[in-house]
């Protein structure tokens, strides 16, 4: 007995230090005991369990089968004779066909067929019971083509914690951030020049366009500042910056300044035969422009009808470089507390140009439809669920047409002002950058010509 009795206590003893050393390997590097263990349990219990799971979210299909029956006597009834049959024909419920899941880093996805009827959509309306039936974070819907979908599955949020702000990489892009995927969250001008930015105080807007100003610093291009704030927000960044207006007169003239860089950028292109400035030779090229506007409300606001003009030179002038500054190396990166089609049909027509779109935590329901109401109608309630206590987290559309949550990294004001002193050397003189001479060749007659050709 007593020997029985030391056997139960090592064979407990081992248990517990197996259960401590899983523990600790779980604590300390999670991302392999994930991919060695926990995958294995994880991949085992998802294809044990589909035909329930899958069951229970509504995504089978009855399908009539032959069954056959070990019940004695079994009877089938036709109404007028009653026939004796083992095999009968059933209506049994039919599960979608899953391959086996494949590990990423914070979670697994697995590609599913659909049944005769299913559609992608009928997965992503069952995506919140999917990831309560398996207890993880979230489960995102995709499908690459037709007839299968893939389930990107993430155990726990990636977003909670960030890393530190990796270096910039490839010209005019930075990366901001983190996907709910655990990808990086990149904003590249190059394949998405204009970018609208919506969030409320204290969401995480201004820390957004902090860690720009630190990417895009080191990087040879030119950075303008539209600061309706009366300058508190970017002035701080002045070394590293071009221009920099304040007030709505001082955003007209440079808004005219664009324009007229911009005009004299397209006589140089049509007189090197290059549809855009990256079409020109090196020594040619000019200098990329990235244009940072705070507080877009504000260029629309109106105090009376004396101010009606002013609004609508500021209207045109930045529509029309939205419209045609990508092909001349303009870019915009614009940013509001609230963007309302009550500002007018200029914000509206804006709006549609600005193929990147950002939304924080926002206080009214219509700031967050002008931002994503076009795009998928999930990613407006995602919007509108954004905590408080999460500043920097945003709904985003990205670049490869779908949308994310994703959240930046958390950039101090004192860090951008320290990259925009120590990279004030590589800041271009505005006077050099509208002074061409190629000046007054283009008129606003040529702006039809030049777009057909």
């Amino acid at each position: 007995m007593p020997d029985l009795l030391h056997l139960l206590l090592g064979i407990l003893a081992y248990l517990a230090a197996l259960l401590t050393a899983a523990w600790t390997w779980r604590h300390w590097h999670y991302r392999s005991y994930w991919l060695t263990i926990g995958y294995t349990l994880t991949a085992i219990g998802v294809r044990v369990t589909w035909r329930k799971v899958a069951l229970g979210c509504g995504l089978t299909k009855k399908q009539h089968r032959w069954w056959f029956t070990v019940v004695p006597r079994a009877v089938v009834s036709t109404g007028l004779v009653k026939v004796r049959r083992r095999v009968q024909r059933v209506a049994v419920d039919v599960k979608p066909w899953m391959w086996l899941p494949l590990p990423t880093r914070y979670g697994w996805r697995v590609t599913v067929r659909l049944l005769e009827g299913q559609v992608p959509g009928d997965y992503a309306d069952a995506a919140e019971r999917l990831a309560h039936s398996w207890g993880v974070h979230a489960v995102r819907v995709s499908s690459p083509r037709p007839g299968r979908v893939v389930l990107a599955v993430t155990i726990r949020d990636p977003l909670v914690r960030l890393d530190t702000l990796p270096a910039s990489g490839e010209l005019l892009t930075v990366i901001v951030g983190k996907l709910e995927t655990g990808g990086p969250w990149v904003i590249d001008f190059r394949t998405v020049p204009h970018w609208l930015n919506a969030g409320a105080t204290q969401s995480g807007k201004s820390n957004l366009a902090n860690v720009l100003i630190v990417g895009l610093a080191p990087q040879p291009v030119a950075l303008v500042g539209f600061d309706l704030k009366g300058g508190v927000e970017f002035a701080s960044y002045g070394p590293r910056l071009s221009a920099l207006a304040t007030d709505r007169a001082e955003s007209l003239a440079l808004l005219d300044d664009l324009v007229a860089m911009m005009l004299d950028r397209m006589g140089l292109c049509r007189a090197h035969g290059a549809r855009n400035i990256w079409q020109l030779p090196a020594g040619l090229r000019p200098v990329p422009v990235v244009v940072l506007v705070d507080e877009l409300a504000e260029l629309y606001l109106m105090a009376g009808k004396s101010e009606k003009d002013e609004v609508a030179r500021t209207s045109t002038a930045l529509l029309r470089i939205a419209q045609l500054g990508r092909a001349f190396g303009i870019y915009l990166f614009l940013c509001g507390q609230r963007i309302g089609s009550d500002l007018g049909p200029g914000v509206t027509a804006l709006r549609a140009q600005c193929s990147g779109r950002i939304c924080h935590r926002v206080n009214d329901p219509e700031t967050a439809t002008m931002t994503l109401g076009d795009l998928d109608p999930a990613a407006l309630l995602s919007a509108r669920a954004i905590p408080a206590e999460t500043p920097g987290v945003a709904i985003v559309a990205s670049q490869d047409g779908q949308w994310y949550r994703a959240r930046s990294f958390y950039v101090a004001e004192h860090i951008a002002e320290h990259a925009a002193r120590i990279y004030a050397h590589l800041t271009p003189s505005w006077a050099d950058l509208t002074t061409g001479a190629h000046r007054g060749e283009v008129t606003e007659t040529d702006i039809p010509v030049l777009l057909d050709a």
